[in-house]
């Protein structure tokens, strides 16, 4: 029997996490952890049903993001489930709220932002950790944004202010997961313009057009690259995985 690769997908549910645990699941011998905010929800049954490869299987966790002991419970319930350890973990799941001119933006915005994108993924790592490093080569994908480099900013960023600054947080933190685990491969990705929900969302309120890469397009683009990633080439780094260009911190 050969031996099955784990994938942990936040944010499994819609989107983009979506488009990631259907296209894993249908490769043989893959094991595909996704988080949902309820697994007995319509979006997890639908989960549940997705074709799998050879060998493979979903398993369906609940984390609500905004939770500081949802991750550790659901590291509880994969291992009751048979999972000893992690290869891939992508912190994928997050929210755009509170869009609109800077000089106007709610505060809370900021700090809601800040707490499902940035600490949800710390809070993950905490959780996760001891069974990524039982995996022969360890990989943390962080899904961040071009809204979130400080170097290469855009005029219409600032109308999505908490959520371009609580990437550059994220940014921060997936540089030092980098910095301070030797044996992991850490890096950012922007996973390009796509048409999701939030995708669609995002062009409609900065009055640009809409986004016309598909969930599936990304996905296997993401894919592609963290099949290739190792610590020496990618780690430490921001990608667009549309264009493989290293985006500037």
């Amino acid at each position: 029997m050969a031996p099955q690769t784990v994938v942990l997908i936040t944010g499994a549910g819609r989107g983009i996490g979506k488009s990631l645990a259907a296209a894993y699941l249908l490769q043989p011998d893959h094991i595909v952890i996704g988080t949902v905010r309820d697994p007995k929800a319509p979006q997890a049954e639908e989960l549940k049903s997705l074709p799998a490869g050879s060998g493979s299987r979903i398993l369906l966790v609940g984390i609500e993001n905004t939770s500081l002991t949802d991750p550790k419970s659901a590291v509880e319930s994969i291992e009751v489930a048979g999972v000893d350890h992690i290869d891939i973990v992508i912190a994928n799941s997050g929210v755009s709220i509170g869009a609109g001119p800077l000089e106007t933006a709610d505060p809370k915005a900021f700090v809601d932002s800040f707490n499902i994108n940035v600490l949800s993924s710390v809070v993950l790592f905490q959780a996760v950790n001891k069974l990524l490093t039982k995996s022969s080569a360890p990989k943390w994908v962080t899904v961040s944004s071009r809204g979130g480099s400080t170097a290469a900013p855009l005029p219409w960023y600032s109308y999505a202010a908490a959520y371009c600054m609580s990437k550059a947080s994220l940014n921060w933190f997936s540089q030092t997961l980098h910095v301070s685990n030797a044996s992991l491969t850490a890096f950012a990705i922007h996973p390009g313009f796509v048409l999701t929900d939030m995708g669609i969302a995002a062009a409609t309120g900065a009055g640009i057009d809409l986004p016309v890469t598909k969930g599936e397009e990304s996905a296997k683009n993401i894919i592609d690259l963290i099949s290739s990633a190792t610590r020496e080439t990618l780690s430490g780094k921001f990608i667009d995985v549309d264009t493989r260009e290293e985006i500037p911190w």
